[in-house]
């Protein structure tokens, strides 16, 4: 996956956030980015204006750099912080992912003469002043962006789906069905603040079956761990709890199915093939949600607030119960991602350098 930049473009500055109220998201997306930018030794700087600490490790075994600041998450000070980082680093290429940046932090460090990655999901700014507009969501389209600078380039839809180094190996595997599905995987977010894993739990726990085996992945950023380590020792099935992992697609491929929330995990998931339930638990997630159920790509079984336990025990009941429709959604979740996702941006962001 070659760049072909020239050398006063190795480093990248990558701005972004998370805590257990923004969620990981934003931050593991990045990375997929940077891990693409590093594959011919070219530098990574992260800047952060929260602090997460088991996120920022994970980062720097990646081999990226991680910096913070104090200030206003989103503000003009902000703004200013990233530009003279930006200088300093000699780059002319920022990328800014958060629901806290909008169109005056945009036209701040155009201004200052950088070359703009936008990462978005839902055209939440009233102007977009960047060079480059990436919505990698299954419902992106242009008319989301009606008001955008003449130069905005706007790449939109899985396509350009974020997908880091550790799945590039399983672009060519094939996913083998089981008629009896036994083996489930958890994974609602990287912070999960309204503790939805702990109602999937509890539905598990409910379902009078053989014995299940469970892997529930919870993010560095969630607040509820030790009430999970709870949960999970009452029960017949045999549930393990795992806390920020780095081999999501190994635990993808063993599982014979899984239950998620409606983020970016959703395009890892489809990528591997695992038919899956997904739960909205935050209102980001609607539309993508909505336009996965209604492609036939994922079970939806709603909004998290509105659904008790026992619809989850339900809806679990009934997947594992048909083995042709998780054929289908795995089918149709695989057809959606284009594997070569990376190599779009990359071009995109190479074709149009300085």
């Amino acid at each position: 996956m070659s760049l072909g930049i020239q050398a006063t473009q190795l480093n990248l500055l990558i701005r972004a956030d998370a805590s257990a109220q923004i969620g990981t998201g934003h931050i593991m997306r990045c990375l997929a980015l940077a891990q693409a930018w590093q594959v011919e030794g070219n530098e990574v700087m992260f800047l952060m204006g929260t602090c997460a600490p088991d996120l920022e490790s994970r980062l720097r075994s990646e081999g990226c750099a991680v910096t913070h600041h104090e200030e206003l998450l989103g503000s003009r000070t902000d703004g200013d912080r990233t530009i003279a980082l930006a200088q300093d680093l000699k780059t002319e290429i920022v990328v800014v992912d958060g629901y806290h940046f909008g169109a005056a932090y945009q036209l701040q460090l155009k201004q200052a003469g950088l070359r703009v990655l936008f990462i978005d999901d839902n055209g939440h700014a009233e102007h977009y002043y960047s060079d480059w507009v990436l919505n990698q969501n299954i419902y992106a389209h242009a008319g989301l962006y009606p008001h955008k600078a003449s130069y905005t380039q706007l790449l939109l839809g899985t396509r350009y789906a974020l997908l880091r180094k550790e799945f590039w190996p399983w672009r060519d595997w094939q996913r083998e069905f089981a008629p009896s599905p036994h083996k489930i995987l958890v994974t609602l977010g990287g912070s999960d603040p309204n503790n939805v894993t702990l109602k999937v739990i509890q539905a598990l726990q409910q379902l009078e079956t053989d014995t299940l085996e469970v892997v529930v992945v919870v993010g560095a950023s969630n607040p509820h761990y030790e009430k999970l380590q709870g949960a999970i020792k009452t029960g017949k099935h045999q549930i393990e709890l795992q806390s920020n992992v780095i081999n999501m697609p190994e635990l993808m491929a063993w599982a014979d199915m899984a239950i998620t929330a409606g983020g970016s995990t959703c395009w890892e998931l489809a990528f591997m093939q695992l038919p899956s339930l997904v739960i909205t638990i935050a209102e980001n997630q609607i539309e993508t949600v909505k336009h996965l159920h209604s492609k036939g790509c994922f079970l939806h079984v709603g909004w998290h607030e509105n659904i008790s336990v026992n619809t989850i025990a339900r809806q679990i009941y009934i997947l594992r119960r048909k083995q042709e429709y998780r054929h289908q959604l795995s089918l149709s979740a695989r057809d959606m991602i284009n594997t070569q996702g990376l190599a779009h941006l990359l071009k995109a962001l190479q074709t149009n350098r300085i």
